[in-house]
């Protein structure tokens, strides 16, 4: 029976792995190598060894209500796109309500996680764990969540690029960055277009003489800021989108989204424009580049090359002289350095994961890898399915397929994001948001039910479908259900609000109207999506006029998002 887990890591994930044992009557005990929690977004002033590490300007790139813990909605007032340090003091406030801190061991690394010689009987690991002072400890366990992230080891590919023994100039990852103000008056080269490639060049174009940004692909780029300055996320993640999504011919949707990008700023004559399409991968989430790209402080070019004595040479031929760094904003090596070999059964070293979570390997499945994957949306709240689903796992109140299918499962989803994500390490990482949780929701039983939800609760039904994905959805029923969740749903916009009320403004004269009852809007609403399902199979234009009825019912329930 297990009872006692082992959490590996304090961040964000630890956490919410820590108070979800405790909801299901489990007995956690953290292990933090760092002298206080938050993990990743807990700034550094130098970056330490084995340990994550951000630049001291980083602001998250989704919104508060989308990225919270499903039943602890962040402060009204905070910004809906806040800076690491407020991010750290909700973590903060997260572990005091919880009385989470009692059960973290800080300062104390672990040295390895091997199971038992009687593991297929027990499923029990072996953790040895070392103390800053040098102690040694051996513990046993019933089972084990990695939770101590993956941006520990950077990759930098220097040798890939020739001449960079005799370059001049400093050459170093992202990893290290904290600020600008070493690149003051400087000519700085940034290689890699991620979201912190974005931040950085950006960041370093506001300092340096001139920064050059160097991608291989391009990158479709869009602002944090949606129609009406809402955040984004929460007009683009949500269950109706979802739905067209899935039903609606993808080139359309390509189309249509690159036409409303193209027409803020042309991603070709920015020298942005990528060779996939915008839905095919995560876009680069950044409000600031293309407008220093119009100001010539920052200049695009194609993957680097090589290297001269002082300067750099691109793969279109072009050279830039007097060169004094090189930021490489090349990713991270997924390892965990701690776990058995035999879990990294990958064709190049990585581990082997079912749904993102499990080790198929494992006789006994009482081991879990938090938030080793990639999606368009926000980490935090997969990353607390993927706990709430591994716990009952582990208490046998869920099963897992036996390994064959759930190998087959993997490689079928391999090749299936292979068609967007032609890196295998890259395509085995991709989980669709809504689908992801939604599956992990129905193992744990706490998906709504859309029917029962429409019939007993129409109000709650048009925010949940028509509105955005926030989490509290998956607390509305089912194990570990949170009273407050419905009222947390119906009070986002006015969250989402709340820091933007620092002036008064004057108001528009309203008017009730019968076209805003929720009756009405929830008829309307079921009419369309039945229309949808029926004429999903009919021709492209039907299905033109379907999104456009839809699109203008989104714009028209929007107003009333704010309200009730």
């Amino acid at each position: 029976m297990v009872r006692r887990v082992a959490v590996v890591g304090a961040g964000s994930s630890g956490l919410a792995c820590i108070k979800i044992c405790v909801d299901e009557g489990l007995v956690p005990v953290c292990f933090e190598s760092s002298d206080d929690i938050g993990g990743l977004w807990r700034f550094k002033e130098s970056p330490e060894p084995e340990r994550s590490s951000i630049y001291r300007s980083l602001v998250v790139n989704t919104s508060k209500e989308m990225m919270c813990f499903s039943d602890f909605p962040m402060p009204a007032d905070y910004p809906n796109y806040m800076h690491n340090s407020q991010l750290l003091q909700y973590f903060r406030l997260y572990a005091e309500r919880f009385d989470l801190l009692r059960y973290i061991h800080f300062q104390t690394t672990v040295r390895s996680v091997t199971q038992r010689p009687d593991f297929s009987l027990s499923g029990q690991w072996d953790i040895v764990t070392i103390s800053n002072d040098g102690e040694e400890q051996s513990h046993v366990f019933d089972a084990v969540l990695v939770c101590s992230g993956h941006y520990t080891h950077p990759s930098v590919p220097l040798s890939d690029f020739s001449g960079h023994e005799t370059f001049s100039g400093r050459c170093f990852h992202s990893w290290e960055f904290k600020d600008a103000d070493a690149c003051r008056g400087k000519r700085v080269v940034v290689v890699g277009i991620g979201n912190s490639g974005g931040d950085i060049a950006v960041e370093i174009s506001r300092s340096a003489e001139k920064t050059f940004l160097s991608t291989r692909q391009g990158a479709w780029v869009v602002g944090r800021m949606s129609s009406n300055g809402l955040p984004l996320d929460m007009t683009a993640i949500t269950r109706l989108n979802n739905i067209l999504t899935l039903l609606l011919p993808k080139t359309l949707l390509n189309w249509a989204a690159e036409k409303v990008l193209n027409h803020r700023y042309d991603h070709r004559l920015y020298g942005l424009k990528p060779r996939h399409r915008l839905l095919d991968r995560k876009p680069l989430i950044n409000d600031d580049l293309p407008g220093r790209i119009l100001q010539g402080a920052l200049v695009m070019k194609p993957n680097l090359k090589g290297f001269k004595d002082c300067g750099v040479v691109f793969e279109d031929g072009t050279v830039e002289e007097n060169i004094d760094a090189v930021v490489f904003c090349t990713g991270y090596k997924g390892n965990f350095p701690f776990l058995p070999l035999a879990l990294s059964e990958g064709p190049h070293g990585e581990l082997t994961l079912y749904k993102r979570l499990f080790p198929p390997s494992l006789l006994q499945p009482t081991l879990a890898i938090m938030g080793l994957f990639q999606t368009k949306g926000p980490i935090m709240p997969i990353v607390e399915m993927q706990a709430r689903w591994a716990v009952k796992v582990f208490t046998g109140l869920s099963r897992l397929p036996p390994k064959e299918k759930m190998l087959k499962i993997l490689e079928s989803e391999r090749k299936r994001n292979m068609k967007s994500y032609p890196c295998p390490r890259q395509a085995v990482l991709q989980v669709d948001y809504i689908q992801y949780l939604d599956f992990m929701a129905e193992e744990i039983g706490v998906r709504p039910n859309f029917l029962r939800l429409l019939l007993r609760d129409p109000v709650l039904w048009v925010k949940v479908v028509f509105g955005p994905c926030t989490p509290y959805q998956y607390r509305l029923t089912g194990p570990a259900q949170w009273a407050g969740a419905r009222q947390a749903i119906l009070t986002q916009w006015e969250r989402v609000a709340q820091p933007f009320r620092t002036r008064a403004v004057p108001e528009p004269e309203s008017r009730p109207s019968v076209l805003f009852s929720p009756w009405l809007i929830t008829f309307g609403g079921t009419v369309m999506m039945m229309a949808v399902l029926l004429f999903k199979r009919e021709s492209v234009p039907v299905l033109q006029g379907a999104a456009q009825c839809l699109d203008w019912c989104t714009t028209f329930l929007r107003g009333s998002w704010f309200t009730g």
